[in-house]
C-alpha cells in the first residue's frame, strides 16, 4: 500500500457487546472522526462484526453526506460471517449487507471460514492503517489482540471514552 494511503487511514476495533454505561459512545465517536476527517484521514476500515463495527461504519456512511471524499472500506473475514457467529438479529443482517452495499470497497480475507481468519482480518486493517480507533474494556480477546498488534507495530491507539478526543491542529 501507498505510504501517503496508509498515512490517510485509520482502523477501528471493538467489542460486539457496548455496555449500557457507554450511553455516549456514539457521540463521542461522531466528534472523534469529524476531528480526523479534518486532520486528513479518508479512509476507515472496519470489520463488519456486531457492535463497535457496526457503530463506526454507520457512522462513516453518515459523514459521507457531510464529506464526499471519505471511504468506507470493509475487510471481512470471509462472506456472510453472520451465518457461523452465533447471536445476529434479523435487524443486524440487514444493517451488515446494507453497510456492504455503502462501502467504498468490501476485502475479503477468505471465501468460507477458517481458524484464525479473524486474527488475519484484524491484522489486515491495522497493517493498512496509520492510527486505530478501539472500544475497549476488557483485555482479553480480538479488540485485545488488535490494539496489541497495533502498538506491536507502532501504530497508535485511540480508545474511545477514555482517551481526549482527538484535535484538530491549528493551521498556521
Amino acid at each position: 500500500m501507498e505510504q501517503n494511503k496508509k498515512n490517510a487511514t485509520l482502523c477501528f476495533t471493538g467489542h460486539r457487546v457496548i455496555r449500557s454505561q457507554d450511553q455516549h459512545l456514539e457521540a463521542w465517536l461522531m466528534q472523534a472522526l469529524k476531528n480526523l476527517i479534518l486532520r486528513g484521514y479518508r479512509y476507515f476500515g472496519a470489520g463488519g462484526a456486531r457492535g463497535f463495527d457496526m457503530i463506526a461504519a454507520q457512522q462513516v456512511i453518515a459523514l459521507k453526506q457531510q464529506y464526499p471524499h471519505i471511504h468506507l472500506i470493509l475487510a471481512l473475514p470471509f462472506w456472510n460471517q453472520y451465518e457461523k457467529e452465533q447471536g445476529w438479529s434479523r435487524e443486524e443482517i440487514r444493517r451488515y449487507h446494507w453497510i456492504i452495499e455503502k462501502a467504498s470497497k468490501t476485502v475479503y480475507i477468505g471465501q468460507t471460514y477458517a481458524p484464525g481468519c479473524y486474527y488475519a482480518r484484524n491484522r489486515h486493517l491495522v497493517d493498512h492503517s496509520s492510527l486505530c480507533l478501539c472500544y475497549q474494556y476488557k483485555n482479553n480477546g480480538g479488540t485485545h489482540y488488535t490494539t496489541e498488534y497495533a502498538r506491536r507495530k507502532g501504530v497508535p491507539v485511540i480508545r474511545c471514552l477514555q482517551d481526549p478526543i482527538p484535535t484538530v491542529e491549528p493551521e498556521c
